[in-house]
């Protein structure tokens, strides 16, 4: 899979199926986005490459032990996040993907502070009310 920021710069290669996919909520995600919810894919560790545009990265520390957010310094676009301890943990932002995954979200998570104009849906998926447990998630 390809994916690549608003503006082209940055363009980056997942090659090897996604473990999973969610939707947060989250009040970051919300200001991150402007939108009440962001989609992102679960990588599997080694599979995530920058393939162009790597010195227009910027990240985002928030320092809190909230994961750092990547974004193109062109054009914003965000591209992934990743966890700060741990860089195998990393999640693509589905919306920068040039094609279809092939999965689809699996779990809500931050529930409890999704925007009252943006709802979670009442559909089957789990739901968490802080970050999700991918223990708890069947991966099919």
């Amino acid at each position: 899979m390809t994916g690549e920021c608003m503006c082209g710069i940055v363009t980056f290669e997942v090659n090897q199926p996604l473990i999973g996919a969610a939707l947060c909520y989250c009040k970051r995600c919300q200001r991150r986005t402007g939108t009440g919810v962001s989609a992102t894919g679960l990588t599997q560790p080694g599979s995530f490459v920058i393939t162009a545009g790597e010195k227009s990265v910027r990240v985002y520390e928030p320092g809190d032990g909230g994961f750092n957010k990547y974004f193109c310094g062109e054009c914003g676009g965000h591209l992934y996040t990743c966890h700060p301890d741990n860089p195998d943990i990393l999640a693509i932002r589905l919306g920068a993907l040039n094609e279809d995954p092939g999965i689809r979200p699996l779990a809500h998570q931050f529930t409890d502070y999704a925007a009252p104009w943006f709802p979670v849906p009442e559909d089957d998926l789990p739901k968490f009310p802080e970050r999700l447990d991918w223990s708890q998630v069947d991966l099919g």
